[in-house]
C-alpha cells in the first residue's frame, strides 16, 4: 500500500525552518514525493511531531 501524501493544499513555506506550514515537508520533499519509496515517505510522516514543534518555535 502506497503512503499517501500529507499535502493539504496550503503550500506556504516557513522562512526559518523551510517547512510547509500545511504538510510539514520541505520543498525538496514535496517535489520528490512521487519518486520516493514508501520507507522514506513513512519516515517523513513519522517525523511530523518533531517538525511541528520546530515550526512553533
Amino acid at each position: 500500500m502506497t503512503v499517501q501524501s500529507p499535502c493539504i493544499d496550503i503550500c506556504k513555506f516557513d522562512d526559518k525552518t523551510g517547512l510547509c506550514i500545511g504538510c510539514l515537508r520541505t520543498r525538496d520533499e514535496c517535489k520528490r514525493w512521487k519518486k520516493m519509496n514508501d520507507k522514506h515517505r513513512r519516515r517523513i510522516i513519522d517525523d511530523r511531531p518533531r517538525r511541528q514543534s520546530k515550526l512553533k518555535r
